[in-house]
């Protein structure tokens, strides 16, 4: 069945892989964003301008004459960000995007939320959908926020929590673990036994487009990741190894990494790739969908086309 899929972040790291899939599934797609995607150059994809998240949005020209909406855009962690701009942008405008679904009859409002909204940033346990929400930055209690609206609008919906997503393009704290990683020095995680779940841009995208028609994610939230978590260690080894070269990860107790790391002042990112955060996506499996990717074949596969497109350019 083919679907007009309205798509918002389309020029996003997650719009751009999504969009393909979609397209390469028989969609039609209506792709908004700020600027115009390469994505727009596809055949079945209209660009639309995006309007400013953080201003009143008339999400009525967007929405008319689709059948499915999936909602990418948000402001995602940055620096100098008012917590009432996390407010704006990730939550008034995704409750009014919600109420035009409804009063458009959009058979599916597809939301893409964060592990964030679920968990904060580390957690001492398998995390799954059961568990009490609890966000720990302004960034996740807007998406939470932003859930939570969708479920009172009345509008069809599912909600993906996704974990830290990888692929060729990631930006935020992948960008810079990539960047980390292709030092020529030895690294300090030889130690690291802490676990975290990543998901591959590609099986999100094939989440996305399995959660399109399934009655079974009909108006149900569910968390999104690889099926095994990694260590830091093993995260780094294999990246380093896709990039042709020895590991070289020193033994240095996670304490003392931790310590310099809080001293930087990066407390946050201590806590997003120094401690535990293993999320299960087994609701969603059960539900029908498979991940294809496992993690470290995932980053092999993104390191390859990062050092080819570097070649390329």
């Amino acid at each position: 069945m083919s679907f007009r899929i309205l798509v918002t972040g389309s020029s996003g790291f997650i719009g751009s892989a999504v969009i393909s899939a979609l397209v390469a599934a028989g969609h039609h797609i209506r792709a908004a964003s700020r600027r115009p995607a390469r994505a727009a150059n596809q055949t079945h994809v209209e660009w639309v301008e995006l309007p400013d998240l953080e201003n009143e949005v008339d999400w009525e020209p967007l929405v008319a004459g689709m059948d499915i909406v999936l909602h990418l855009a948000a402001i995602a962690h940055r620096s100098h960000v008012d917590d009432s701009d996390y407010t704006k942008a990730n939550r008034i405008a995704t409750a009014g995007l919600a109420q035009a679904c409804r009063r458009h009859m959009i058979k599916r409002l597809i939301f893409m939320s964060s592990i964030g909204a679920q968990a904060g940033s580390a957690a001492d346990h398998v995390v799954t959908e059961t568990d009490e929400p609890c966000p720990i930055s302004a960034y996740d209690w807007a998406k939470l926020a932003a859930e939570e609206e969708i479920r009172r609008s009345g509008a069809a919906f599912t909600i993906l929590r996704s974990v830290i997503v990888y692929g060729p393009g990631a930006k935020a704290n992948m960008a810079l673990i990539m960047r980390v990683a292709a030092l020529p020095l030895p690294l300090p995680f030889g130690a690291f036994r802490n676990r975290r779940s990543l998901v591959s841009v590609d099986n999100v995208s094939q989440a996305i487009v399995f959660c399109l028609a399934s009655p079974a994610t009909l108006n149900q939230t569910f968390i999104v990741s690889d099926p095994e978590p990694v260590s830091l260690a093993e995260m780094f080894a294999t990246l380093r190894e896709a990039m042709g070269r020895s590991p070289r990860l020193v033994a240095v107790p996670p304490w003392a990494v931790r310590a310099m790391v809080i001293a930087a002042g990066r407390r946050p990112l201590w806590d997003r790739i120094g401690r535990d955060l293993v999320a299960s996506s087994a609701n969603l499996e059960k539900a029908g969908w498979s991940p294809h990717i496992d993690t470290k074949a995932g980053l092999r596969a993104m390191v390859r086309a990062t050092v080819g497109a570097h070649r390329s350019d």
